[in-house]
C-alpha cells in the first residue's frame, strides 16, 4: 500500500514538474533580429565636422523573460561599413581608409560582436545594459541604453575607438594634429526589428 502511494505521489510530482517546465520555460523567449529590417548607424566627429554611415547587422537576438529584456548578442559585418555623407571619389577614398589598418582592418577582422552581460530596467520600456564589445579582436565592456517597444528596439552607445587600437588622428596619442584631429569617441545608434 505504501509503495503504491509513493509511486502515485512520485508520478504526480514528475507530471507537475514536466507541465510547469512546458508552461514557464526557464530560459525565456529568444527573439531573432530581422537583419534586413534593422539598421546600425555610426557617427564620428573631428575638429572640423563629422562623418556618418551604416554597418550591416549580420545576425542577432534579444532575450526576454516575462516581456522584460534579459540579454542579447549581435554580430556586425564590418566589411559593410560605409559613409552616407560623401559621394564620388571622396566617398570611395574615405571608405577605403575605414577598411584599412588605420581604422577597422576589415580584411583581418571582418566582424565585430556585442554580447549583453548585465541588463537593468530603468523604466517601463527602458534599460541600461552593460555589454562586451569586440572590435579588431579586442573585447572591452561598454554601457548602452536600450528602449523596447513592441517588436522594435533601439540602442545607443558611445564607443572610445582608442580602446580597440584605432588611434589614427587621435589627439590623445599624437601632437600637432590641429584641425585634422579626430575625436576618440564615436556614436552608434542601432534600430532593431524582431
Amino acid at each position: 500500500m505504501k509503495k503504491n502511494i509513493f509511486t502515485a505521489v512520485f508520478a504526480l510530482i514528475v507530471g507537475t514538474t514536466a507541465v510547469s517546465a512546458t508552461v514557464n520555460p526557464i530560459d525565456g523567449d529568444k527573439k531573432q533580429i530581422k537583419t534586413s529590417e534593422s539598421k546600425v548607424t555610426w557617427k564620428a566627429y573631428k575638429v572640423t565636422g563629422s562623418h556618418e554611415g551604416l554597418i550591416d547587422l549580420k545576425e542577432g537576438a534579444l532575450m526576454f523573460k516575462e516581456d522584460k529584456l534579459t540579454g542579447g548578442d549581435f554580430v556586425v559585418d564590418m566589411t559593410s561599413i560605409n559613409t552616407t555623407d560623401l559621394t564620388g571619389g571622396g566617398k570611395e577614398k574615405f571608405e577605403g581608409h575605414l577598411h584599412s589598418d588605420d581604422f577597422f582592418a576589415t580584411a583581418k577582422h571582418d566582424t565585430a560582436t556585442l554580447v549583453f552581460t548585465d541588463v537593468k530596467s530603468t523604466g517601463k520600456n527602458s534599460y541600461t545594459v552593460t555589454a562586451d564589445l569586440t572590435i579588431k579582436g579586442i573585447t572591452k565592456p561598454i554601457d548602452l541604453d536600450v528602449s523596447v517597444y513592441g517588436s522594435k528596439a533601439t540602442a545607443t552607445m558611445k564607443v572610445d575607438r582608442t580602446k580597440y587600437d584605432i588611434k589614427y588622428g587621435s589627439g590623445s596619442f599624437f601632437d600637432g594634429l590641429g584641425d585634422k584631429a579626430i575625436y576618440d569617441e564615436f556614436d552608434l545608434v542601432v534600430d532593431l526589428q524582431f
